[in-house]
């Protein structure tokens, strides 16, 4: 039942945070010069971040509100656990406004409503937001002052779930995604911690499994993982509503942000708690235009194409679809020197409509030049291709971006991606058929099936060299903390 004349007044303000004005917004601005700011292809969707108190996970909390520097959002939707009462499913706040010490935040009474109304576990009510007693809520508080310092002035849904079982996450993301249908202006927060009171070697265990469902965005793995007491996650939940909201609103994309623990600023790491701080995000919005084969042609496009001999499925590719395909990775390229969008056909059929993951190689004499790709599937296979192009040519870390005047000495590969599938024994990898995709804690590496053929690689090398591409030590794919993925490939490139 609403209660429009009721203003939540800030609870663990001189606790969780300063409640001074001017020592929060001093403390939050210290955080953020420390935080890095992450780097993905897109508008963020949804964030998850840990709320306890700032001098512990502040710092990890900064890493990802970070992204929202430069930002746009007419209302924040965070979703909160219920630490304090238990009750049935969630709790959307009747009143005005939340306040913390760094002013009001007035509350979106129409798409509280618009959410209520799509699910029979949202009710809107002050339960649980309510503040008195020996403690009151904090998990969703302390997520305010840094969207107050990112984004100014905003419009609150505050959503606290007093039971975190599946069916209410996925009721509750469902509603979500639903009434944010054809908008892009409203932010999605998670707010949990991970795991409680283990020791730091156990806590990255556990919390490895946490951080791997959601980069795999496989959120009922993580479900499950959480239910099994394989992991923990106070607000489980939240995390797993706001990633089946994002894949309803097309983002399924994930940055890590950061991640650490209790012990990394007490010193003590007998007795930890994880913290995690993640960016969901989608595609950046495409026009599509006619492609105009008469104009704009580069050297090496539309010419013949050679066939990877590491090539371990075929996906129904005909040879003018691979033409097509590579030559709208390198118009995708050329187009972006002009600050123009990928020069889309307007009408394409068969398997360049699929839904499939790729990645797109740059090599420049016999060297390579840029390689990034995507197993996330979330558009058709030429949108991802001319996507993970202009990525490969300008956003590939470990090369400065390609200059217009060497893209004619380029060759581009294209490798058309399966699912991935994750191996109990490493020994089933095939050189020449599989690809490997490795993840233990927060570091993840892949190295596509080509690349151990043309090094000369044998199993043991592939296995130790993808170790050492995510940042492990060569012999971490035989600890039981590594997830190992394989997947086969399409791979075909120009031929000069």
């Amino acid at each position: 039942m609403k209660d429009q004349a009721y203003v939540r007044p800030p609870a663990v303000a001189g606790s969780f945070y300063p409640g001074s004005p001017s020592e929060l917004a001093k403390t939050i601005a210290e955080q953020f010069a420390a935080a890095p700011k992450p780097s993905i292809g897109g508008k963020p969707t949804a964030i998850i971040s840990p709320h306890a108190g700032y001098v512990y996970s502040g710092g990890i909390a900064a890493k990802g509100y970070k992204i929202l520097e430069g930002e746009e959002y007419g209302t924040v939707i965070v979703i909160s656990p219920s630490h304090m009462i238990a009750f049935n499913g969630v709790s959307a706040f009747a009143g005005k406004a939340y306040i913390t010490p760094l002013g009001e935040v007035p509350i979106d009474e129409e798409l509280t409503d618009k959410i209520a109304s799509y699910s029979d576990d949202v009710k809107v009510s002050n339960t649980g937001h309510e503040v008195g007693g020996f403690r009151s809520e904090h998990a969703l508080e302390v997520q305010l002052p840094f969207l107050q310092t990112t984004l100014g002035k905003f419009k609150l849904v505050a959503l606290i779930m007093g039971e975190q079982r599946y069916s209410v996450c996925e009721s509750l993301g469902n509603a979500i995604g639903e009434a944010l249908k054809g908008r892009d202006d409203v932010l999605i927060v998670a707010s949990s911690d991970l795991s409680h009171f283990h020791t730091s070697k156990m806590a990255k265990q556990l919390d490895s499994l946490v951080i791997g469902d959601v980069k795999n965005f496989n959120y009922k793995k993580l479900s499950g993982d959480l239910e099994s007491g394989r992991t923990e996650a106070c607000g489980g939940g939240p995390i797993i509503a706001a990633m089946i909201a994002s894949e309803k609103l097309g983002a399924k994309n994930v940055e890590i942000a950061g991640y650490g623990d209790s012990g990394d600023i007490t010193g003590d790491h007998s007795n930890v708690v994880g913290y995690l701080s993640a960016i969901i995000y989608g595609s950046a919005e495409e026009k599509v235009y006619d492609l105009d084969t008469s104009q704009n042609e580069s050297e090496n496009s539309g010419g013949d194409i050679h066939e990877s001999p590491a090539s371990g499925v075929e996906f129904g590719l005909s040879p003018d679809d691979k033409k097509t395909l590579l030559k709208l990775a390198r118009e995708s390229i050329v187009s972006a020197f002009e600050d123009k969008n990928p020069p889309y056909p307007e009408k394409i059929s068969g398997a360049l409509n699929e839904k499939l993951g790729a990645f797109v190689t740059l090599n420049k004499n016999d060297r390579l030049r840029g390689c990034i790709g995507t197993f996330h599937a979330d558009q058709p296979l030429y949108k991802i291709v001319a996507r993970m192009a202009r990525q490969a040519a300008f956003s590939d870390p470990r090369f400065p971006p390609v200059e217009e005047n060497e893209l004619k000495q380029v060759d581009i590969e294209i490798s058309v991606l399966t699912p991935m599938k994750r191996i109990k024994d490493p020994m089933t990898v095939e050189v020449g058929r599989d690809g490997l995709y490795m993840i233990s804690g927060i570091r993840s590496g892949v190295l596509l099936p080509q690349v151990p053929v043309e090094y000369g690689w044998d199993k043991i090398k592939f296995l130790e060299q993808t170790c050492m591409k995510a940042g492990l030590h060569p012999g971490a794919w035989k600890e039981e903390s590594t997830e190992i993925y394989t997947f086969q490939a399409e791979i075909f490139g120009e031929d000069r």
